[in-house]
């Protein structure tokens, strides 16, 4: 630690704010631009990226290079991630600071010393504004941080890099995976293209049609009134709740402290993450609290539906779980699985969130699910789909897992190894990654 100096960011680093956004005056090519809200922590959202009009000569001021650190002006100041050429000829927007760091100066170690400083509150002292809090250029130059030598710096950072790549590999993974299950899902239940069973090629008259796609090998197919287009001969129209239960959710009292900070996982909408399963809660109740509401366990397995505020999110819980009155439980019937019902509700979240009620806050009520027109399809295809998917799901859920674990080590290790406390040298993080 007696090698560690203390430096400002200003004396170690080249920073920039990005351009203005004005319509009217900007010139020149249309270009994509980073904003706030396409920024983490760590990485980047570019799904719905923006663009505006960058003249040549802007493009060294306002232009991202593989290596930069990108960070929130307002939002959440502080927030940041490093660029590493995902898109070419990016820009920045005002709202986004970018930041070059000398050479003596690693530019992973100022980001996980950024992502400390933002967790502990440390940041917050360099904000500017009594409501809406705002990192200047001026003040970004004033963060000061203790740096030990360039190659302990790059050391601590592979220790906590290594760490986040394997969760970004596990995340790359359970997207191809849950891609993998959706195309079954739609050349089964949308296409109609589920392989025939023996049984039903012996029915036909055709036992060398085993095997074989049903709609694509010219199976019997009937016109269904109720949804308006053709489905396999035996199958149905109906609803959820042909293929589950239906519960609601409810909320213990937070004026009673004994129904609260408990060891029973409480689910509201905060709580979704964008991944398929529902690893943690923030809030946890007491088995009290669970009989003082109206709210019920749930069983692993259970989908949660986000019914109010931010509608129509879907998550299946990995263990038992309680909900508040936000979200709708969909339990599968016996023969169905979770990996089914969790495509099949999202097929019919378009026609749900069309249904959606509230001039101000949107909502889906009972009767939206109730009444929402759906397939019902025949009860041997829904099995043998939770069987060839179950294996899926399971990988899905095993590599969540190891992301919390892998999270947990690094959240543990990174106030160590950026005050340090830990050297990286004494680290065999290989077991763990």
């Amino acid at each position: 630690m007696s090698e560690w100096k203390s430096a400002k960011l200003g004396d170690i680093a080249e920073m920039c704010l990005g351009k203005m956004l004005d319509k009217e005056k900007n010139k020149g090519e249309l270009q994509p631009y980073l904003a706030n809200v396409n920024l983490r922590w760590g990485g980047f959202d570019l799904s719905n990226l923006s663009t505006m009009r960058f003249e040549e000569s802007e493009s060294e001021r306002y232009g991202l290079e593989s290596g930069d650190l990108v960070v929130c002006e307002g939002g959440e100041p502080g927030r940041c991630a490093i660029w590493r050429g995902e898109v070419p000829q990016m820009k920045i927007q005002k709202a986004i600071h970018r930041v070059r760091t000398n050479k003596n100066y690693s530019n992973e170690f100022v980001y996980y010393r950024f992502l400390l400083a933002g967790r502990s509150g440390e940041l917050s002292k360099h904000f500017i504004g009594s409501t809406i809090k705002h990192l200047t250029g001026y003040s970004l130059k004033q963060v000061e941080f203790n740096y030990p030598p360039l190659a302990e710096q790059s050391r601590i950072a592979a220790v906590l890099s290594a760490l986040d790549a394997k969760i970004e590999l596990n995340n790359r993974i359970n997207a191809e995976l849950e891609g993998m299950a959706k195309l079954l899902y739609d050349y089964w239940f949308v296409q109609h293209d589920f392989p025939i069973s023996a049984a039903q090629a012996a029915a036909l008259g055709k036992p060398h049609l085993t095997g074989k796609p049903y709609r694509s090998s010219g199976c019997p197919m009937a016109y269904n009134p109720q949804l308006k287009r053709e489905i396999p001969v035996g199958w149905l129209a109906g609803n959820i709740l042909d293929v589950s239960k239906l519960g609601g959710g409810g909320t213990p009292s937070k004026k009673n402290l004994d129904w609260w900070n408990g060891d029973i996982p409480f689910f509201t909408p905060t709580d979704t993450t964008g991944e398929v399963f529902c690893l943690r809660t923030e809030d946890k109740i007491t088995s009290e609290g669970l009989k003082k509401s109206a709210t019920k366990l749930y069983t692993k397995g259970t989908l949660f539906i986000t019914a109010r505020g931010s509608v129509g999110r879907v998550v299946i819980i990995s263990c038992d779980a309680a909900m508040s009155q936000s979200c709708y439980a969909l339990m599968p019937n016996v023969g169905v699985s979770s990996g089914f019902l969790y495509f099949h509700i999202h097929a019919l979240m378009g026609y749900l969130k069309a249904k959606s009620s509230g001039s101000v806050f949107k909502s889906i009520v009972t009767n939206d699910l109730i009444f929402s027109p759906s397939i019902v399809p025949a009860q041997d295809i829904l099995e043998s789909f939770g069987k060839l998917t179950s294996p899926i799901f399971s990988q899905i859920l095993n590599n969540q897992l190891q992301n919390q674990e892998l999270a947990q080590l690094r959240d543990w290790l990174l106030p160590m190894l950026m005050n340090g406390q830990v050297s990286p040298k004494s680290i065999n993080h290989s077991k763990n990654v």
